[in-house]
């Protein structure tokens, strides 16, 4: 048994002993049906109207044009909605603005708001301390206390595996877990994410954490103006510390993408045109996901939240029907909506100063690139080839167009 083989086997091990004490699957998920085995559960009559005034209501909102192809029948969740990337019109929606718990694809608002405050090469020794307060049974991509991480290495964590662990350490180097949920929420209320409390940053189930289906779709559609989210939402497999010496990485073993669409699984193939972007499960939330993909020209965000379906990997093939119908659409339906602006829409969204011991940031290194024109920020290029997604680096994004201004709600 090679050195990777012998760790791995023996992380799992001890992640399946303390969770079968507490009750827990691995990575304190249960299955996405158990949660929406609750079957009273509705939408309020009337919910928010950012955006519109269709996506306040309850039910599906769609207005089908000549030669429009329906809406996929097989669609379970309690809460979806599907969006042009740069021009931000709602392409169709079913209770949209429903608050609803968030599982890890909160983790994307965590990205937008701190991503930009800590260089990638900035490094940092994890004490006991920043691993301290996580939920029990959380994701995690094995973070050592004593080792030292780049918070390059910290964001893979967090992407790749989902990892509550490297969300942590990264919110002890922001000065804290409650500064960083205060954080997090007023840059919620910025983007105009009004259906969101954040409770915790990792996205593991707390009373009263929520969001929603368009809520969840500005944390993607922000943080995709952003180069490095783009490059990590992207990757689909990369090395993680494994052993140390003095501080140097000595060896490393492979993390792989936990988004279906973006790897592909037994009985799933990779989306064609995926780039992201975050998927979660936990008891209270069931299955979540956002994506991003892109055929020709146009890049669509679809955001799909517990679905009720039995089959597997119902959040992923959901989201893919949802696409699919999309990119067939484009053209032949009328917006229900739109994706409204951040409230300071001429100013790069996210891009805090830095914080804790990272020492200033380089200019503009990570803040999202804006357009002297007053546009709210670059249009989402991703780079696709033959059918599937290359990831090789941030240069595999390239920038094509602005994203026209929209109307504030």
């Amino acid at each position: 048994m090679s050195a990777h083989e012998s760790y791995v086997t023996s992380y799992l091990k001890k992640s399946a002993l303390v969770l079968s004490a507490c009750g827990l699957t691995l990575a304190g998920i249960a299955p996405a049906a158990a949660a929406a085995d609750k079957k009273d559960d509705k939408p309020p009559a009337s919910m928010s109207d950012v955006g519109g005034a269709r996506l306040a209501k309850a039910g599906t909102q769609v207005e089908l044009g000549a030669g429009a192809p329906v809406l996929p029948k097989d669609l379970t969740a309690k809460s979806w909605i599907v969006s042009d990337a740069e021009s931000g019109e709602v392409l169709a929606s079913h209770n949209a603005h429903w608050k609803l718990p968030p599982a890890s694809t909160l983790k994307m608002l965590f990205a937008d708001t701190v991503l930009p405050r800590f260089p990638k090469t900035t490094t940092h020794k994890v004490v006991p301390s920043d691993l301290a307060g996580m939920g029990a049974g959380s994701s995690l991509v094995g973070i050592k206390e004593g080792f030292t991480y780049t918070v390059h290495d910290l964001w893979l964590g967090v992407f790749l595996k989902s990892g509550n662990d490297a969300v942590h350490v990264l919110s002890a180097m922001n000065d804290g877990v409650p500064e960083t949920v205060k954080d997090m929420q007023a840059h919620a209320d910025e983007l105009q994410a009004h259906d969101t409390h954040v409770v915790s940053p990792d996205g593991y189930d707390m009373p009263g954490q929520t969001s929603s289906a368009y809520d969840l779709t500005l944390f993607a559609r922000s943080g995709l103006q952003k180069a490095d989210f783009r490059e990590y939402a992207a990757t689909a497999r990369a090395k993680f510390p494994m052993k140390q010496k003095k501080g140097r990485t000595t060896e490393r073993f492979e993390i792989q993408n936990t988004n279906r669409l973006l790897t592909g699984d037994y009985g799933i193939s990779p989306y064609k045109g995926i780039a992201g972007v975050k998927n979660g499960n936990t008891t209270n939330a069931g299955a979540t996901f956002t994506g991003v993909a892109q055929r020709g020209d146009k890049k669509l965000l679809v955001t799909v939240m517990n679905p009720s379906s039995r089959e597997s990997f119902a959040v992923y093939k959901e989201a893919a029907r949802l696409l699919d119908w999309g990119f067939e659409a484009d053209g032949k339906v009328s917006p229900v909506g739109h994706l409204v602006l951040a409230k300071t829409a001429a100013a790069p969204s996210g891009s805090a100063a830095p914080k804790g011991d990272a020492g200033p940031a380089k200019p503009n290194a990570h803040a999202a690139v804006t357009s002297t024109s007053g546009s709210s920020g670059v249009g989402i290029a991703l780079a696709i080839t033959g059918g599937s997604l290359v990831v090789l680096a941030a240069a595999v994004f390239v920038v094509r167009k602005k994203w026209p201004a929209q109307k504030r709600s």
